[in-house]
């Protein structure tokens, strides 16, 4: 036997090793509990639809869906670490428009590729961002929101989850396309953001619906627009911000699930098939529905391209609102 054909025996029973060692592994998935990691406070809505969805998941693998909340740094804090993490299907990112597909034109020096360290999942859906203002603001739409801005210019403040974010971002497109002057506060997350707004620490912020909806209907409130094309189907008497005369604003918060790197096709199609499930099930769709979110589903495929989409687009928005972070 020639030493050329060893080599080729070698290397051909090395790679059906490890294909056999990879399916073995994922068809032994999971045998532990699976970590899903949030990068916001509880509370928000990135955390309310990562527990719905995840506690139906955990029980269809018959493990434990541990859902983790790491905030900070508009959910890059917590996309680094799952990007860090090993490539065995144990720990899982609650993948975010903030920290998937903003934060590489906002941040100059993130510690993880947006698109390269991760393996896509499933692409969970979205919700709507709302402008809610605190029930003490003289201002009951859009129009009389912008003309107070305008003759108490620096007076109003507007909340976020952080630098970067989309209500961020939202309130950067209000402040352009208004042509008004608002002052940024900036939180780890949506929960003290929400509870400084009740308290009129600030006056207003343009985020997700499901901390914010059960507020406004109690009137602690004040919703004055959505930033999805269409009204809102929970709030159908809320205008958009382009049927009040800015145009081109739209803005959505998506959600997905996304793997680090590496890890095996099989444990990715796994868990795209239990989250899609999931996303069709009568009492997910139950709990989030009310609250705003748009379920949707779909393949890793499908979902990779998205957010490549969603790099690009938020790639000139960020270069137009000249929103830069160190």
């Amino acid at each position: 036997m020639t030493s050329k054909l060893k080599l080729a025996i070698f290397f051909a029973g090395y790679v059906l090793s490890a294909a056999y060692t990879a399916s073995a592994q994922a068809q032994a998935y999971p045998n532990h509990p699976v970590r899903l990691i949030v990068g916001f406070s509880p509370g928000g809505g990135t955390d309310v639809v990562a527990r719905v969805v995840g506690q139906k998941v955990g029980e269809a693998l018959g493990q434990q869906m541990i859902i983790e909340n790491r905030p900070g740094a508009t959910g890059t804090i917590a996309a680094n670490a799952v990007a860090k993490s090993p490539p065995d299907g144990y720990t899982l990112l609650v993948a975010h428009v903030n920290s998937n597909a903003i934060a590489p034109s906002v941040f100059s020096k993130l510690p993880y590729d947006a698109h390269k360290d991760f393996a896509p999942v499933i692409y969970l859906g979205y919700v709507p961002n709302v402008l809610a203002v605190n029930a003490k603001v003289p201002a009951k739409n859009l129009k009389e929101l912008i003309a107070y801005a305008k003759q108490h210019p620096g007076e109003l403040s507007f909340a976020s989850s952080g630098n970067g974010s989309t209500q961020h971002l939202a309130g950067e497109m209000l402040k352009l396309t208004a042509g008004i002057n608002i002052v940024h506060v900036p939180y780890k997350g949506s929960g003290q953001a929400i509870t400084d707004l009740l308290a009129g620490v600030v006056q207003l912020n343009i985020d997700t619906m499901p901390p914010v909806i059960e507020h406004i209907k109690s009137g602690s409130l004040r919703a004055l627009a959505v930033t999805t094309p269409k009204r809102a189907t929970q709030l159908p008497d809320v205008p958009t911000f382009v049927e009040e005369g800015l145009k081109g604003f739209t803005m959505t918060n998506w959600y997905g699930v996304a793997a680090p790197a590496g890890t095996s096709p099989d444990i990715v199609r796994r868990l795209n098939q239990e989250f899609d499930k999931a996303l069709n099930a009568p009492d997910v769709k139950a709990k989030l529905l009310p609250v705003g979110a748009e379920l949707a589903g779909g393949s890793a495929a499908e979902f990779d391209a998205f957010i490549k989409t969603e790099i690009d687009k938020y790639a000139k928005l960020t270069k137009d609102a000249n929103v830069r972070m160190e």
